[in-house]
């Protein structure tokens, strides 16, 4: 019997484990080319173009960048510090920072999808619901999401007002200083000379050899990402078999209060992609959506190897205020969504 019991739980593993990561791996491959394109072929000094000189649409715009620069958290961090070098407002570079892994393209079609969006060709009934749900939840994330950004890059600007911006931000992420003596003016002119010579024959470079960094960019990408998808599939269908789903139910139905920062706190501990995170979140298939929504919108904001790259670039004020912001308002809004949000149907 015991035996029997064993091999049981060794399938459901098996089942869990490989639906999570072969349902997520065409939206990594995807995310991982975008990115690869994005860092070879479109320049970051067009982002500081566009934005406004007032703070609020700054940061809005801010939050709105992944739709344009779809990078999931493994790799914001790096090109936001870039941003930061280039003059882009500390709190439009935290707006994207928060956003960007949420609110944007690749992100919402996995989400989608992993909520049931493709719907159920047997049952024409419940496919429906199904893409209902998958389109409720989807811009459920992504407006807690933009959101919780947009509140915590405003957070920021008030905090660069008040201390300025060396008290927050670390050396190696300001932006540079000009000196305005003519000596100074003219070291910077040629330097500017010589970078812009250097973009010229950059340009030039052969399609084989773009073709060559955008391959190398989106495999590095690729593989960092695929170990964590892996470590988190591994951990859900482990989950999946230490608790029973009628004790979910009742737990997410029941005890809201609990299961929220519970989700929250798993978020932070799993260090999920964002690009796949949705399938694992799927996967617990009675829990109630504002937990899953609390899972799917901190994830990406808020993880252990994020607390990790952010101590490279930010000081531990900005760091604390950060973390304050994202929790608080992912309860807040998480809360919420419980509260008022009433699904057709719970799926998947």
């Amino acid at each position: 019997m015991e035996q029997l019991v064993l091999t049981t739980d060794i399938q459901v593993f098996v089942v869990t484990f490989s639906s999570i990561l072969w349902e997520a791996l065409p939206f990594i491959i995807l995310g991982a080319i975008v990115a690869g394109i994005l860092e070879e072929l479109l320049p970051q000094e067009l982002i500081g173009r566009i934005l406004p000189g007032y703070a609020l649409p700054a940061v809005m715009i801010g939050g709105l960048l992944g739709l344009v620069f779809p990078m999931c958290e493994c790799g914001i961090v790096v090109v936001m510090r870039r941003l930061l070098r280039k003059g882009l407002p500390l709190s439009s570079c935290i707006a994207y920072m928060l956003a960007g892994p949420i609110v944007n393209v690749v992100v919402l079609l996995s989400t989608y999808v992993a909520f049931g969006g493709l719907g159920d060709t047997q049952d024409p009934a419940r496919s429906t619901a199904m893409k209902q749900t998958a389109v409720e939840i989807t811009l459920l994330r992504a407006g807690m999401g933009f959101c919780i950004a947009v509140i915590t890059g405003s957070i920021v600007h008030v905090l660069q007002k008040r201390d300025g911006m060396p008290s927050l931000v670390r050396p190696l992420a300001l932006p540079p200083v000009v000196k305005s003596n003519p000596v100074s003016l003219h070291v910077v002119n040629n330097r500017n000379h010589n970078h812009m010579e250097d973009d010229s024959s950059a340009t030039r470079r052969s399609l084989m050899q773009r073709l060559g960094n955008i391959s190398e960019t989106a495999l590095h990408d690729f593989m960092d990402i695929t170990v964590f998808l892996i470590i988190g599939a591994v951990l859900a269908a482990l989950v999946k078999l230490w608790i029973d789903a009628d004790q979910i139910r009742m737990l997410s139905m029941e005890q809201p209060y609990f299961t929220i920062p519970a989700m929250m706190a798993l978020a932070v501990v799993l260090c999920l992609c964002s690009e796949a995170d949705a399938f694992v979140a799927a996967s617990f298939t009675e829990m109630a959506p504002s937990a899953k929504l609390s899972f799917l919108v901190l994830g990406p904001m808020l993880d252990l190897k994020l607390l990790m790259m952010y101590t490279r670039v930010f000081r531990w004020k900005l760091i604390f205020a950060i973390v304050v912001s994202t929790v608080t308002f992912a309860l807040i809004a998480s809360l919420l969504v419980h509260q008022f949000y009433d699904p057709k149907q719970l799926i998947p």
